[in-house]
């Protein structure tokens, strides 16, 4: 959407998400593909099918720009980093008659230059709409795609009237912000609440970091009077020492209960991300974080196996170690182990982590649903 508002008005647009059933024979110029990991294998079928016929194929997303060559073995263009200046430039190209086989984006896209997202280029519309206010994140985990790829750790504020007037331009009632964190500057996104405050609007979810969730009251509650239901937070671990060898500058485990009960004295939800494979984590951080979960009461656990992404310092470094056990890209999902595990087996990794899902979809399930059911019942 973010693309097709760059593209000039003489070119037809149209969009598939997620598609899982294309007709090739389509009547199209380009195809223009972005993908992550665990869809690049996808990606690069449509990408060949489409090649097949004389289409021009460009590819895009964080996978390619992390792997730009091989994209390039599927693909007549491959699109590195953002691609708010790139893209009006490869189409220029393409109207000349050549373009590139690369197209990097080398400047810092800035905030003011972020247009409204087109939306009317999907047939349908889905229930909920996504908005972003931020680009970028400066935490630079270790693991993280977002903060080490381009531009990614470079966080930029969106002008508050731009996403106001998008907003008033949305035509669903359910929301959710994708921002990578909400809470990197919290006076910013304050007066964004403030003035989503005017609207008759359901914010279904907002990403937001522990520390800032546990000591500012005045954010929280200004979230909840702005229609919000739900905070994620990526705790990743409960182990601090795990915490401070991935880089994760914002997460203090001591406030990790005081962070979800405020969240809840505000009547929102928590849902609880957590990973398990870190080079500090033993077989017994199992049962160590399903006893701080139940502790805690958060609503709605998020448990995953670390997954080293290529294009992040962790996946360059398990790389050079030699701990990286396949490059089927299909099976980077955060549900399979890819790696050599340090301080436990691989089936130790992968069955602990199955373990503790199926336990504490047990524990959370019911009062979840509930809490679920009556709240949203009061919004849908």
């Amino acid at each position: 959407m973010q693309l097709a508002a760059l593209t000039p008005k003489h070119h037809s647009i149209f969009a598939l998400d997620n598609p899982t059933t294309i007709d090739y024979s389509l009547d199209v110029n380009i195809v223009a593909i972005t993908a992550t990991t665990p869809s690049i294998i996808d990606a690069y079928q449509i990408a060949d099918n489409f090649r097949k016929r004389n289409v021009i194929v460009v590819i895009g997303g964080w996978h390619a720009s992390a792997l730009p060559t091989e994209a390039k073995l599927h693909a007549d263009s491959v699109f590195i980093g953002e691609a708010e200046d790139t893209w009006p430039r490869f189409l220029k190209d393409f109207e000349n008659g050549r373009f590139e086989p690369f197209y990097k984006q080398n400047n810092l896209v800035s905030a003011e230059s972020i247009t409204t997202p087109r939306r009317d280029v999907f047939e349908q519309l889905a229930p909920i709409a996504p908005l972003q206010a931020i680009w970028g994140c400066p935490n630079n985990c270790e693991f993280c795609c977002i903060s080490n790829i381009g531009f990614g750790n470079k966080p930029r504020f969106r002008p508050i009237e731009s996403i106001i007037e998008e907003i008033r331009s949305i035509p669903q009632k359910y929301l959710f912000f994708c921002d990578p964190s909400l809470t990197i500057n919290p006076d910013y996104t304050k007066n964004l609440f403030r003035k989503l405050k005017e609207f008759d609007k359901t914010l279904l979810m907002c990403n937001g970091n522990a520390d800032v969730l546990a000591k500012d009251d005045e954010l929280l509650k200004l979230s909840s009077e702005a229609g919000c239901l739900e905070w994620l937070i990526g705790f990743e671990s409960i182990s601090q020492e795990t915490i401070d060898s991935i880089g994760k500058k914002t997460n203090i485990v001591k406030e990790y209960s005081t962070a979800v009960k405020k969240i809840h004295d505000n009547n929102m939800e928590v849902i609880g991300e957590f990973v398990f494979g870190f080079d500090k984590d033993k077989p017994d951080i199992f049962e160590k974080t399903y006893e701080s979960i139940k502790s805690m009461e958060i609503d709605l656990p998020a448990p995953g196996i670390l997954t080293p992404y290529p294009g992040t310092p962790l996946y360059n470094r398990f790389e050079k170690e030699g701990r990286i056990l396949t490059k089927d890209w299909s099976r980077y999902t955060e549900r399979n182990v890819v790696f050599q595990p340090k301080n436990m087996t691989k089936e130790e990794l992968l069955e602990g982590t199955k373990d503790i899902k199926e336990r504490i979809f047990r524990l959370s399930f019911r009062t979840y649903k509930k809490r679920r059911i009556d709240k949203f019942s009061n919004n849908f």
